[in-house]
């Protein structure tokens, strides 16, 4: 068992957990930037009740949500045009930094702690600094090394993306 936050009772208090699952959605946003708030969106009407973030302006209504996860969709598409800067320039790297603390602060606020939310956020920033920076040099390395079209390398990691994101918000 890992070391526990201090919780009431019923609600999420275990670290290793919360370290766990925020790491993975700034890992996600670091291989695709929406999938981690798309997968939020998606999970929804299921986290727990304690959980904040069901009451952030994003995911509140389901119109909202909706547009989350059409974001998500449309973000793997145009993913694939040739014209989409490097993810590891200062604009998408920031992009995908901030997703990752939202999305990790998401996840600390299930815990009910304020330290949570907070650590939350640091630990889907870090996650979204590795995932950028490992989704970049392995897509480069299999397409070069192994002559491979972009693209089916692309979609290899959109699942992994949404694998992630998917097991970290349940």
């Amino acid at each position: 068992m890992g070391t526990r936050l201090f919780g009431r009772w019923g609600q999420r208090t275990d670290t290793r957990s919360l370290v766990i699952r925020a790491v993975s959605l700034g890992f996600a946003a670091g291989l695709r930037s929406m999938v981690p708030l798309g997968a939020l969106a998606r999970h929804q009407p299921d986290a727990p009740r304690s959980a904040s973030w069901r009451q952030w302006i994003p995911f509140r209504s389901p119109a909202a949500r909706a547009i989350l996860l059409v974001s998500t969709g449309g973000e793997m598409l145009v993913d694939k045009l040739p014209i989409v800067p490097p993810r590891i320039s200062p604009g998408p790297l920031g992009g995908r930094i901030a997703v990752g603390a939202a999305s990790g602060a998401a996840i600390g606020s299930e815990y009910r702690v304020p330290s949570a939310t907070a650590l939350g956020a640091v630990l889907g920033a870090a996650g979204a600094v590795a995932g950028t920076f490992a989704g970049y040099w392995a897509r480069t390395y299999v397409t070069t090394t192994y002559h491979l079209p972009d693209t089916p390398v692309a979609l290899v990691e959109d699942a992994l993306a949404i694998g992630i994101a998917t097991r970290a918000v349940r």
